[in-house]
């Protein structure tokens, strides 16, 4: 299927390009603006997308009933959700969280130009989502040399219909982009475009040695940054965190946690304590923080709970352990901002581990993810600081 582009959509993706420049902070080089610039982002979306409310949740904007607001979406440097509650029914009673989106253009480009693919090259896409991605690769390295994974059939569909008309050539698999798929391999690159909590061994396994694995971060207490690795002879790989990046969880990859109803039982008898850490260092706007405590505490989640129904809480910060044998709650009162209370029930003691993590943030400078890296081998993961010699932590491999 050929496509003119009309002067309208020239202007919105000329708009792009200047909002992607102002947010990275350079213009987009060749020849990731000229993929931008050939392969129509509105092309990609669904008809019916969803946007944040005034409530803190998701309305929908459709392309016939608002054309106008629709198209304004798919031009704007922002992430848009293209599906939510797994492509299940929704009604109003149902509660809606996103389960697919197609990422803010700017955090597309920034991270095309980390990968650095070279036309020729073959590189495997962990998520398809729309296709968009995809496409701009083909653009570029030819679509023969683009194979792309996505585990939801119904998008995966979607995804290989608009690609067939825009790029054909580039192979669409439906299956777990964890385990990769040999039979387009070996890859000189794999990009993933939802969050991994660890590189699986099926991708380091699928990469050529020297090539490299991009993938956002994932940790139960926070998403965020970016994970470049660069694949060894040897299986392993070794490769430096950066920031700025927030992803959807790879569905393998979820807690099944959401609610602290699913940590916290009726017979549970939690030690009451008092701290002077608050919570809102540890688990609010600042990302460095959160990313650090993520990474010395793998296993820990946590939830804001605001307005409980308890007497004298305003607002409390739920953290518990992934296996939900230990929890920890930390009230505020509205008044004390200088103490607070804190509720602890299970063999590990969660809230005095997170204030060792917090004096080890703030001793080590309150470090940013880039100082962080991770070496992987057969015996498992080891995140590090500033050096690899550095190990912080070391886990069994995904």
């Amino acid at each position: 299927m050929s496509h003119s582009t009309t002067s309208r959509e020239q202007a919105a993706v000329g708009g792009l390009l200047d909002a992607i420049a102002e947010s990275n902070g350079a213009p987009l080089p060749d020849p990731w603006a000229s993929a931008i610039t050939s392969v129509p982002r509105h092309l990609f979306l669904p008809r019916v997308i969803w946007q944040h409310d005034d409530q803190g949740g998701y309305a929908t904007v459709d392309a016939d009933a608002q054309p106008d607001r629709w198209f304004a979406a798919a031009y704007a440097d922002d992430s848009i959700v293209t599906q939510v509650n797994d492509g299940e029914p929704v009604d109003e009673d149902t509660s809606v969280f996103p389960s697919s989106s197609t990422s803010a253009p700017s955090i597309v480009a920034h991270m095309l130009t980390m990968l650095a693919p070279k036309p020729g090259q073959r590189v495997l896409e962990v998520g398809t989502g729309t296709g968009w991605n995809a496409a701009l690769l083909a653009h570029v390295l030819g679509a023969e040399n683009v194979t792309t994974v996505e585990v939801d059939r119904t998008l995966a569909e979607q995804a290989a219909t608009v690609l067939n008309a825009t790029t054909p050539g580039v192979r669409v698999v439906c299956g777990d982009g964890t385990l990769g798929h040999p039979d387009g391999g070996p890859y000189d690159h794999v990009e993933a475009t939802c969050s991994l909590n660890g590189i699986p061994a099926a991708l380091l396994a699928q990469t050529k040695p020297g090539g490299t694995i991009l993938t956002p971060w994932s940790r139960p207490w926070c998403d965020f940054g970016l994970l470049h690795l660069t694949v060894d002879e040897h299986g392993g790989g070794l490769g430096h965190f950066s920031p700025y990046a927030a992803f959807m969880r790879a569905r393998g990859h979820r807690l099944g946690l959401r609610l602290y109803h699913d940590i916290v039982a009726d017979e549970h008898q939690p030690t009451e304590s008092r701290t002077r850490l608050t919570p809102w260092d540890v688990a609010d706007d600042d990302h460095n923080a959160q990313f650090a405590i993520g990474l010395r505490l793998p296993d820990l989640w946590h939830i804001w709970h605001h307005a409980p129904d308890v007497e004298g809480v305003e607002t409390r910060l739920w953290v518990a352990t992934t296996d939900k044998a230990s929890w920890a709650a930390i009230d505020y009162d509205g008044n004390d901002d200088e103490e607070f209370t804190v509720w602890q029930h299970g063999q590990r003691r969660l809230w005095d581990e997170i204030e060792s993590a917090w004096h080890w943030y703030t001793d080590n400078g309150r470090p940013t993810p880039d100082r962080f890296g991770m070496t992987v081998a057969t015996a498992g993961h080891a995140v590090w600081l500033d050096t690899p010699g550095n190990v912080i932590d070391a886990s069994m491999p995904v």
